[in-house]
């Protein structure tokens, strides 16, 4: 089942997940791994995110961030796309690298948030790429080295994580670390995935156990939680999507949207309408499909005789158009109001 709409506003709390493609390896030294962890440092460093625990591993990565001064989506494309970029520079190959979008989970900050941070840094523990504790204080491509003092990295909220111990700092990171070194017999925790209701009710069978209707409505992947706040996560994208509905012009004929989703791409019409694989023009045309098929509820055989295509490509055009205008939401108003 695909996953649906990421759910994200000012100030939440995400775990994401970036895998390589086909579990390929996304560093292959460290120079790679500097350059990933100097991008991670200029978002955090312009307030577009706020980074409280990060992990690298061979094929994949772990972040724990709250949304800052742009949406996730909008600071995640910068630092992948700018990362997979100079990667296959540096290591000449072509093609993507990272498998399907990135999986990012919306997270009930208490309890999740300090075991978040635990389970994240022990990632290379667990992986063995360290042999003990005291070798992961050292390790660099993790946040740990930084909330043990071991390597300062200015960027990330150290002092946020570090206060929920102790005021005084040495305390802090004395606290800390007994708390680090009391997860080490954990392993591997499928409840820390995300699930939402699934996970704070111990499965799928305490799940079915709930009425219909309301089981499908809080089981939810992409929330990390009690069930109230799967819930109330949900209430308040439902509304925000209503919203946005209610702005849309019901009016709006196809040339003029097609117009406007032009011009925030900086694209003529033609260049829209046209069979140019070249980005963005392959993504205006899907966002142009979402928005007449999803928001403006008009029939894909008209946009299909309008482009000369298939209805069936009009339909898949405008199931992918909706992760193209989830990624790109804060461009989105100007194309459609």
């Amino acid at each position: 089942m695909p996953r649906g709409p990421r759910l994200d506003a000012p100030g939440v709390l995400h775990h994401v997940m970036v895998r390589g493609i086909e579990r390929r390896p996304i560093f292959q030294d460290d120079r790679d791994r500097t350059d990933f962890v100097a991008r991670l440092a200029a978002q955090a460093e312009a307030g577009t995110l706020v980074l409280y625990a990060w992990a690298l591993l061979p094929n994949h990565a772990h972040l724990l961030v709250r949304t800052g001064s742009h949406p996730l989506a909008r600071s995640m494309r910068s630092l992948l796309t700018g990362y997979a970029g100079a990667f296959n520079r540096r290591h000449k190959r072509v093609g993507h690298l990272f498998q399907n979008r990135y999986k990012s989970v919306v997270v009930e900050e208490e309890p999740y948030l300090l075991e978040l941070v635990r389970y994240l840094h022990l990632n290379p523990l667990r992986a063995k790429l360290v042999p003990d504790l005291w070798a992961l204080e050292r390790y660099p491509w993790t946040g740990h080295a930084a909330l043990c003092g071991r390597m300062p990295r200015p960027w990330q909220a150290t002092t946020e994580i570090l206060s929920q111990f102790a005021r005084e700092p040495r305390r802090a990171r004395a606290a800390y670390r007994a708390f680090v070194a009391a997860g080490t017999s954990q392993g591997h925790r499928d409840d820390l995935q995300g699930g939402g209701l699934i996970r704070s009710l111990g499965g799928w069978k305490a799940v079915q156990g709930l009425r219909r209707g309301r089981e499908a409505y809080m089981a939810d992947e992409r929330i990390l939680g009690t069930s109230a706040f799967v819930e109330g996560v949900l209430r308040e994208a439902e509304a925000q999507i209503e919203a946005r509905l209610e702005r849309q012009p019901r009016s709006l004929d196809l040339a003029t949207l097609v117009q406007r989703v032009g011009k925030g791409l900086g694209l003529t019409a033609e260049a829209v309408c046209g069979r140019s694989r070249v980005p963005p023009a392959p993504e205006a045309r899907q966002i142009v499909a979402y928005l007449w098929v999803h928001q403006l509820g008009r029939p894909a055989s008209e946009l299909a005789r309008f482009w000369g295509q298939g209805r069936s490509h009009v339909s898949w055009a405008a199931k992918r158009g909706a992760e193209v205008v989830q990624a790109w939401s804060d461009r989105i108003p100007e194309w459609c109001c």
